[in-house]
């Protein structure tokens, strides 16, 4: 599929719709308008162009919208009204791939999709830079920023305009980007260099260059934005980063599983609702690590999450963990307290991202 204009009428979920970095076709939601209220999962399913919406509590999904080529990363906007989601025409690769045998990459295909929570559409789709994979937005919603991950850049995408305005050169393949909750900085980690870059969003400068465990994933920042935890895959643990010094303090090793044929691979994470625990997805381990931020050590892990959990999101009471969980195409629900996984449910595809959101009454999710 390519980002091609659609003017024409709204089309059914089934048949899909693909935007181009403008305005573009919408999308009808096909949950009824009785539909409870209670947390909405948003699941972007890689393979199948999709952002799957999920009712965990009911144990379904409820909608499934097609948005293009790749879809990863995902974020909600400041005011919690639309969901961003990162689109990209680079084919999928990954270890053990010859690159040199896939197909050329469809740049036409790349860029930030805008989805409109209320009504379930596909509204916009913006130009955010090469392979986008995954972005955060300033927290006076105004701004993106986005790691473009063929490109070696950071993308700044200028919401008011939809325009980039500007391409500050990082590592190579720049994957897990984080804004430190005061605004200041943006951490990008850079997979293929080892590495966590510091940009100052004020002058877009590079600040900081961490060295870090090997193939380094996601960024999560406490909630008084002090220190920074960086989840290495390759490095089986979880780097602890000083934020105001840019500079890394320490390691939380992940702890293997007696006979387990695969060893723990941090991947996507994020904050407890109290900002106390920090929840690491393992990928390949099946499991989920729960850390102590304050204590800087692994509680414990849970076991038999789903197959190589990725993105992970936590409920708007604190009590449950989802995970997506790409080759077995569903997400699991886990009771944080019982360490047990409630249930999984099947959303087809390979679910990649996720994000967490709460309508409030009247809306169609």
């Amino acid at each position: 599929m390519s980002l091609t204009s659609s003017k024409g009428p709204v089309y059914r979920v089934m048949l899909g719709i693909v935007a181009t970095a403008a305005i573009t076709g919408c999308q009808r939601s096909s949950t009824p308008p009785s539909a409870p209220p209670g947390p909405r999962v948003y699941v972007s399913d890689e393979t199948g162009g999709a952002v799957v919406v999920v009712d965990p509590d009911a144990g379904r999904v409820i909608d499934r919208l097609s948005v293009g080529k790749r879809p990863r990363g995902l974020r909600l906007s400041a005011d919690r009204s639309r969901l961003f989601v990162a689109l990209s025409g680079s084919p999928i690769g990954g270890p053990g791939v010859d690159e040199s045998k896939l197909p050329p990459p469809d740049r036409s295909a790349d860029g930030i999709g805008v989805l409109d929570l209320a009504t379930h559409r596909l509204v916009q789709t913006y130009r955010s830079g090469q392979d986008p994979e995954t972005f955060d937005v300033a927290p006076d919603g105004k701004t993106l920023y986005v790691s473009n991950e063929d490109a070696a850049e950071m993308s700044v995408l200028d919401l008011s305009t939809g325009s980039v305005r500007a391409r500050v050169k990082v590592g190579e393949e720049p994957e897990g980007v984080t804004i430190r909750p005061d605004g200041r900085e943006v951490y990008v980690t850079c997979e293929a260099d080892n590495e966590v870059h510091a940009v100052d969003t004020s002058t877009l400068a590079v600040v900081g260059r961490m060295k870090v465990g090997p193939r380094p994933r996601s960024v999560v920042f406490t909630t008084d934005g002090a220190l920074a935890f960086i989840t290495t895959e390759n490095g089986q643990a979880v780097d602890v980063v000083d934020a105001s010094q840019h500079s890394v303090v320490g390691k939380i090793e992940m702890p293997a599983k007696a006979g387990a044929p695969t060893p723990p691979r941090p991947m996507g994470a994020v904050l407890s609702r109290d900002g106390r625990q920090l929840f690491v997805s393992l990928g390949r381990a099946q499991s989920i690590a729960v850390i102590d931020v304050a204590a800087r050590k692994v509680l414990k892990t849970i076991e038999e999450v789903g197959t190589r959990p990725w993105g992970i999101g936590v409920s708007p009471d604190g009590r449950k963990l989802y995970s997506a969980n790409g080759p077995s195409g569903d997400v699991s629900v886990v009771d944080i307290e019982s360490g047990k996984v409630d249930r999984r449910i099947a959303v087809g595809g390979s679910p990649w991202g996720i994000a967490v959101a709460e309508p409030t009454r009247g809306q169609t999710p």
